[in-house]
């Protein structure tokens, strides 16, 4: 059976530990259950802390671990997991060096010939990866509300937080919170194949189609820089997103060129002026999908657009639902 062994330290998020343990070890198991059949584990799972000591977890649970990942070499798994980071990251990079340190080694290793994942994060537990250099010239992706916080931290990373699952050499990440069944599914296919994955998601009943975070993303405003003329613009643009705005009634009410105003607003948003007068709008229609009954046509004119058609476009490429499908997942 491959060895996977999943990092524990206090203040990780529970469920990332033990559903992620469930999943690898009834892989090949509980479809065999099911149907009568012997079962036929594919995965041994081993929980592994700092001292060996147990890990208690950001919602108060104290988990027990098989081991101490001191101990161990980092090429004597077949995979190592990193779960979400719950309690303030500072505070859990800032405890755990060693740790760091220890994933390090894999830089070390040569296993980007190999074609196999060897070590993954889920959510948050990206940060630990990224700290220890795993992700530097790699994709990646984590939570989509701390994409800006990862951005500013790790600028060497190619992050790409609309996606749930990225894979990058040995190396691969999941968004969300409770991202860790996809990742876990993704993982389980790559290592033991695709039919014991797929008896695995009909036994557990996980929607195994999930490919991406932006339908569940909030509109982060970008305010992380210190430009005085663009925040007072964004704060205009945030009041009168539903008004007609182009480019160069900007320029004049932020007193600039309108070359100067696109280059300023890129270097401190990381947009232009437009991509992010089109954020959001995108941002107030699903507001009014969620909260309201209102036609669509309806919620197309009161974010400022005329045409319904190009509107959904749009919509559909910023959140990967159109908007009648957006409505029906999220809609009261």
């Amino acid at each position: 059976m491959q060895k996977v062994f999943i990092i524990g330290f206090d203040g990780a998020l529970a469920s990332a530990i033990t559903g992620v343990i469930d999943l690898f070890r009834l892989a090949g198991v509980t479809w065999a259950r099911i149907h009568g059949e012997q079962p036929v584990p594919h995965f041994a799972t081993r929980l592994l802390t700092r001292n060996g000591d147990p890990c208690k977890c950001i919602n108060g649970i104290t988990l027990l671990s098989d081991g101490s990942w001191e101990e161990q070499e980092t090429d004597t798994a077949d995979l190592v997991i990193v779960p979400t980071i719950g309690a303030p990251i500072d505070q859990v990079l800032g405890s755990n060096p060693d740790l760091i340190g220890w994933l390090g080694q894999f830089n070390s290793l040569n296993t980007s010939s190999a074609g196999q994942v060897r070590v993954a994060s889920n959510c948050t537990g990206a940060f630990l990866l990224a700290q220890a250099g795993l992700l530097d010239n790699r994709e990646a992706t984590t939570h989509w509300g701390f994409s800006n916080d990862f951005r500013q931290r790790y600028p060497q990373v190619n992050l790409n937080p609309e996606k749930l699952v990225t894979v990058d050499g040995y190396v691969a990440c999941a968004g969300g919170g409770m991202a860790w069944w996809d990742l876990g599914v993704h993982l389980i296919e790559r290592h033991a194949g695709a039919q014991v994955a797929r008896e695995l998601t009909k036994a557990f009943v996980i929607d195994a189609g999930r490919n991406s975070q932006a339908p569940y993303s909030a509109l982060q405003t970008r305010r992380y820089h210190s430009d005085p003329v663009i925040l007072k613009l964004q704060d205009w643009l945030e009041e009168h997103y539903c008004d007609a705005v182009n480019l160069q009634s900007l320029a004049a009410l932020s007193g600039l060129t309108t070359r100067s105003l696109m280059r300023r607003f890129k270097l401190a948003t990381g947009d232009t002026p437009t991509g992010y007068l089109q954020a959001i709008r995108v941002e107030a229609a699903r507001r009014n999908l969620e909260n309201s009954r209102l036609p669509i046509e309806d919620i197309t004119q009161l974010v400022g657009y005329e045409d319904v058609s190009s509107f959904s476009r749009l919509f559909r490429k910023q959140t990967g639902l159109a908007p009648g499908a957006y409505r029906s997942r999220f809609g009261r």
